[in-house]
């Protein structure tokens, strides 16, 4: 090796750190290590994996459909029940204790749905029977609760103030290996289309998410949780490096509901809506523009028409139809919201109170 080489190697290796953690907060620290001092994120995940729990759900897999299991005759001849047999089927995933005291664990809906017994692994080994709070398909999340005895609750952090960039650890049980952490940066933000009729609004992401991952947490560098990961997309079921997860403020709005009535009541305005841009040919317009207004509904009493655009919902920015929807939906019956509306040329603020769908 060179004399310039040696002399500037120590200044190549510092510039290669500074470009690998180029941004990352002060969370990711220096610990001392082989050759010196290295990044790490340890004593973060230190502290918020403990909250990550592991998911075993035994469910009931439906006998296969055969068309002559339909045939008396043939149940008869072969001795077989009246009524098809389901077996037991075990399969996995992930969930985040959000509750120390009162021991509630978000995860998705998937991955408890139609469960006959629910079991909750805890990072110190330990195995609690979970009881099932509630569940919501529509938006994929689910609610658990176990025995609060030293557990360790992740905080919420504020997903609305995501950043694409933003530096992320997902954490999870993915395969059934147990506890797993990857890491990468939010991707994208309000990602929907994933399914018909979901409420999607989703963190798409580069950390590693693979099958029993879901459930489990997308956590911000400085330890607070951004998201409850819940799907990939993948041709042949493995990672390729996109992952979605379901923003922290709705997966609270979700769990307040499902905790206190056991469902999710959607809220109503009684509006259809579409999104500007697609409506109006526009690539940057936000808002979602209305297309058509029940009557006598909560929009109508507040005075909104077809054609108006609701750009901002209680001090928030409307991001376009589905953000509208997501929000409408989650919002408590009865509660009364603040709609700053665009038309022709000029803006307003309305109120309107929210129903029942």
């Amino acid at each position: 090796m060179s004399a310039f080489i040696r002399l500037i190697r120590p200044l190549i290796i510092v510039f290669t750190v500074s470009l690998l953690i180029g941004g990352v907060p002060a969370q990711a620290q220096f610990v001392s290590g082989i050759g010196g001092s290295v990044p790490t994120l340890a004593p973060m995940l230190e502290k918020v994996t403990p909250a990550v729990v592991n998911i075993s759900v035994v469910s009931q897999a439906p006998e296969e459909d055969n068309p002559l299991y339909s045939d008396p005759y043939f149940r008869r001849y072969f001795n077989l029940p009246d009524q098809p047999q389901a077996e037991p089927r075990l399969s996995a995933g992930s969930g985040v204790i959000v509750d120390a005291t009162r021991g509630y664990v978000l995860t998705n809906h998937h991955v408890v749905a139609n469960a006959r017994k629910i079991l909750v692994t805890l990072k110190d080994g330990r195995r609690l029977d979970a009881k099932l709070v509630g569940s919501d398909k529509g938006t994929d999340v689910a609610v658990l609760q176990i025995p609060a005895r030293n557990l360790t609750a992740l905080p919420f952090g504020d997903s609305d103030a995501l950043r694409v960039g933003d530096y992320v650890v997902a954490i999870g049980n993915p395969f059934g290996l147990g506890q797993t952490v990857t890491s990468g940066i939010v991707s994208a933000l309000g990602r929907s289309g994933l399914s018909r009729d979901g409420y999607e609004d989703f963190i798409q992401t580069d950390a590693s998410i693979n099958p029993g991952n879901s459930g489990g947490a997308l956590v911000t560098f400085d330890g607070r949780l951004a998201g409850i990961n819940s799907a990939i997309l993948s041709p042949a079921g493995g990672n390729i490096g996109i992952g979605f997860a379901i923003p922290g403020k709705i997966a609270r709005l979700v769990m307040t509901q499902l905790i206190q009535h056991g469902e999710v009541i959607r809220g109503k305005l009684g509006v259809a809506i579409s999104d500007m841009a697609a409506s109006l040919g526009l690539d940057d317009a936000g808002g979602a523009l209305i297309a058509a207004v029940e009557q006598g509904s909560p929009a109508a009493s507040a005075g909104l028409k077809p054609g108006d655009v609701v750009s901002v919902v209680d001090g928030r920015p409307v991001h376009g139809a589905a953000d509208l929807r997501n929000r409408i939906g989650l919002t408590p019956v009865g509660s009364q919201i603040e709609l700053t509306v665009r038309s022709s040329g000029s803006e307003r603020t309305v109120k309107a109170r929210v129903s029942g769908s």
